[in-house]
C-alpha cells in the first residue's frame, strides 16, 4: 500500500510504500475513498502545539515516524478479520477514529476519546492519507447512507468536534444568543449544527470578510468582523449585554479574549480550536462575572452516532467540500495553515 506519510516533523509529507495489512480478530481493512484534512494534521506535521510565551508542547514522543496522518476516514470494506460479525465486505463506511485502550474506567464509561492510552487513527495508529486503512474493531465503523460521499468523512472530526462542543452548552433559551467564533471548516459545521440544535439567534465572528459572507449565506443571524475595533461593542449592544454562550473554534489569544468579553454575565465559553497561545484574566473576574470556560475535545462513539442520524435526517445543511488528489496532501496542509480554505478538503487516493 502507499501513503502520504510524515517522515520528519516540520517537513513535507513523503510517499511511502508498505505492506498492506491483513485483518485479524475483529479488525477490518477498508479501501480509502476519501480522507479529510484537518487543522490538527497541521499541528502534527509541525510536531508541536503552541502554548504561548514561546512555549511548545512537542509531539515527538507520541508517535513513531514515518507516520500516516489522516483521522477523517471514509472507505469501502474489502477484508475482515475472523471474529467480525456485523460488517460485510463491500460496505461503505466511515471510521470513528477516537479509539481508547478499551480497558480503563474512562473507556468503560463510553468516553474513549478521553483515554490516557489512546489508539487514535491517524494520530497513534496509521490513518487515512493512504489507499488502505486498518480499523482495530468493527464497532468503530458506521454506515453513512444518506450523506454525500466525501462530506461523510469530515463529520468524523470536524463535524464531531462542532457537535460535541455545542452539546456542552446548557440552559439556552429562545431569547438567548450563541456566538460561533471562527468560520473555517469546523466553525461552519458548528454554525449548521447550532441552527439545528437551538431555537435562538446564532451569531458568527471572523476576521475574513469572505468567511463572514459565507456564514451569512449559511444562515447566521448576524456576523461580526473581529478586525473592526468597534465590532465587540456592537455585539454587546445588539445582544443587550452579550451572548449567552460562545464557542471558539480558533483557540487563539485574541479570539478567546473576544469570546470572553462578548459573553454576558453567567455565560459560557467553550474552547475548541488549537491555534495556540495563552490567556490571562484576573481570577476575581470569574466569580464576579460568573462566567465559565471549558475545553471540548471531539466526542464519544454514541455522540457520533447521534450526530450522523441528525445529518441523515436532512436537518443539517452541508458545507462546501473540495476534493483533491492524495498527492496534494502537503499543499493542502499548507493552505490550511495559511487560512486559505473555506469549507473542507478531502483527499482521494
Amino acid at each position: 500500500m502507499e501513503s502520504e506519510a510524515l517522515v520528519e516533523f516540520g517537513k513535507p509529507l513523503e510517499r511511502v510504500e508498505s505492506e498492506t495489512p491483513n485483518p485479524e480478530g475483529k479488525e477490518v481493512l477498508i479501501k480509502m475513498t476519501y480522507g479529510g484534512v484537518c487543522h490538527s494534521d497541521v499541528h502534527i506535521q509541525d510536531g508541536y502545539f503552541d502554548l504561548g510565551g514561546g512555549n511548545k508542547l512537542p509531539l515527538g514522543g507520541a508517535m513513531n515516524l514515518p507516520h500516516t496522518l489522516g483521522h477523517e476516514i471514509e472507505g469501502k470494506v474489502i477484508s475482515i478479520g475472523p471474529d467480525v460479525k456485523d460488517i460485510e465486505v463491500g460496505s461503505d463506511v466511515v471510521a470513528f477514529p477516537w479509539i481508547g485502550c478499551g480497558n480503563c474506567p474512562t473507556c468503560s464509561s463510553g468516553d474513549e476519546h478521553y483515554c490516557n492510552a489512546p489508539r487514535q487513527l491517524g494520530i497513534n495508529l496509521p490513518g487515512g492519507f493512504a489507499d488502505y486503512c486498518l480499523v482495530p474493531d468493527e464497532k468503530y465503523l458506521l454506515d453513512y447512507t444518506g450523506i454525500n460521499p466525501g462530506l461523510a468523512a469530515t463529520y468524523m472530526c470536524s463535524g464531531l468536534t462542532a457537535f460535541g462542543a455545542l452539546k456542552k452548552l446548557v440552559n439556552i433559551n429562545e431569547q438567548d444568543h450563541i456566538l460561533i467564533m471562527g468560520l473555517g471548516g469546523v466553525g461552519m459545521m458548528g454554525l449548521q449544527f447550532a441552527r439545528t440544535l437551538f431555537n435562538c439567534k446564532i451569531l458568527a465572528a471572523d476576521i475574513d470578510p469572505n468567511k463572514l459572507q459565507a456564514a451569512q449565506g449559511a444562515g447566521a443571524d448576524e456576523v461580526y468582523n473581529t478586525g473592526d475595533e468597534l465590532s465587540l461593542m456592537k455585539l454587546i449592544e445588539d445582544t443587550q449585554g452579550g451572548v449567552k454562550a460562545a464557542v471558539d473554534f480558533v483557540g487563539a489569544e485574541k479570539t478567546l479574549q473576544y469570546s470572553f468579553d462578548g459573553t454576558k454575565k453567567g455565560g459560557q465559553i467553550v474552547v475548541v480550536g488549537l491555534f495556540g497561545g495563552s490567556f490571562e484574566k484576573p481570577i476575581p473576574m470569574f466569580p464576579l462575572m460568573a462566567k465559565s470556560i471549558c475545553g471540548s475535545f471531539v466526542g464519544n462513539l454514541e455522540e457520533t452516532k447521534e450526530m450522523l442520524e441528525l445529518v441523515k435526517s436532512g436537518k443539517v445543511d452541508p458545507i462546501p467540500v473540495e476534493k483533491r488528489n492524495l498527492s496534494e496532501a502537503t499543499k493542502t496542509l499548507e493552505d490550511l495553515r495559511e487560512g486559505n480554505i473555506t469549507g473542507r478538503v478531502v483527499l482521494e487516493p
